[in-house]
This record gives C-alpha cells, structure tokens and sequence, in this order.
C-alpha cells in the first residue's frame, strides 16, 4: 500500500505550527521592542537648528538661569522659546560677526523669528504644563536631563507614556526643593521617607488622580 505522507511529514507538520504560534509573539515582541528604542522614541537625537545653540556653553558655562530664555516657564503651560530680542540682547554686542550666528543676525534684520525645532516632544493629544511641574517640585532635569552637559540640545528622556505614568505614581521620588528646580546637575534619588516630606512640604495629598486619563489626556 502507497504511503499518503513522507516520513519527515510528521516533523514538518510540527514545524509548521510551531512557526505559526510562535511568529506572532516573535513580531509581537520585535514591535514592543522597536516602539520603546531610541529610534522610535527619538531619544539622544539632536535635531538640526538653524543655529547651533550650545546648552553647555550658555547654561554650563555662563551660567545663564533657564528662565531667562524659557521666560514663561514659571507662569504658563509651554516654557517658550528664546526670542530675537533675548538673543540679540547679548549678541548685538557678543560675537557680533560670528559665521555660525549669521542666521540670527539675518532673522533679526527681517523682524522675523528663528524657526527652532522642537527637541522634546510630545503627541497633541498630550497635554503638559510646565509651570504646574516646576510650582510641585518638579525640576527641569528631571524631563531635559542634564543640557549644562550638552554641546546640542538632545531629547534625554524616552518621554512614552510608560515613563510618564511611572513618575505620576510615584512623584514624591522624583521631588526637589525649590532652589534646586533649575539644577540640571541634580537628579532626585529620594528615599521613601524623603519622598513623603516633599508631598507634605509641596501640599500634596492623595496622589492617585495624577494616573486618571484626563490629567494628561484632555
């Protein structure tokens, strides 16, 4: 009598379901993998800018208080970009014939702002307040990582949902002290029995409706 099947039709057909079960969880896992990498998350990315501005050398060197370029940071939802007139305060007067600060100067002359690509950057259906984060102990370097460091302004954080909704439970861990808001060296550590002490000292009590959806999604 005729055989209908090969002797090796048995392994195959193992085979064959095997690879149906598993390619699945194998592009499942590829995608998870690929969705949280520097790639997908544009972490560590410097972006182009029309000038290439140096954190390290402003902040780190001079010196110079986020404020003074961010100056709505304290006071309104988005922190706001350096305007012509912050810059050109210092640079009609400092490195006035620079090759690399030409864009500046020509924009200047056109009354017309630098378009500056946004480095950090959230989904639109994301709402963030700065100024709510910094008013709670929250510090700049918490979100930008330490840009006194930075010879270009990169994104430090992977900033997906996972990353924030782990700080929002958790805030206390993730407090400063008022003075040490704009520390971009200082990157909070707290014990739990330091977290507590800054909850009490910002007026925070029940944290739980920072993880409720309309805190963020509006």
């Amino acid at each position: 009598m005729a055989r209908l099947f090969s002797p090796q039709a048995d392994t195959i057909a193992r085979l064959v379901i095997i690879g149906v079960i598993m390619c699945p969880l194998l592009l499942w896992g590829l995608a998870h993998a690929l969705s949280g990498s520097d790639y997908a998350t544009g972490r560590n990315t410097a972006l182009p800018q029309p000038v290439p501005f140096s954190h390290e050398h402003h902040v780190g060197e001079m010196g110079i208080q986020c404020q003074f370029c961010h100056a709505s940071v304290e006071t309104n939802a988005v922190a706001g970009a350096p305007s012509l007139h912050v810059c050109m305060t210092c640079h009609s007067q400092l490195w006035t014939g620079a090759p690399v600060l030409a864009p500046l100067r020509e924009a200047a002359a056109r009354n017309q702002p630098l378009a500056w690509r946004r480095v950090t950057r959230l989904p639109d259906y994301v709402y963030f307040d700065h100024h709510v984060h910094l008013a709670n102990g929250i510090g700049c370097a918490e979100c930008h990582g330490d840009v006194a460091h930075m010879p270009l302004t990169r994104q430090a954080m992977p900033m997906t949902m996972a990353w924030c909704v782990a700080c929002h439970r958790d805030p206390g861990a993730h407090m400063r002290a008022r003075d040490a808001l704009t520390d971009t060296e200082w990157l909070a550590h707290n014990s739990d029995a330091e977290a507590q002490a800054y909850l009490r000292a910002y007026l925070i009590g029940d944290t739980r409706r920072l993880t409720d959806c309309s805190t963020c999604h509006r």
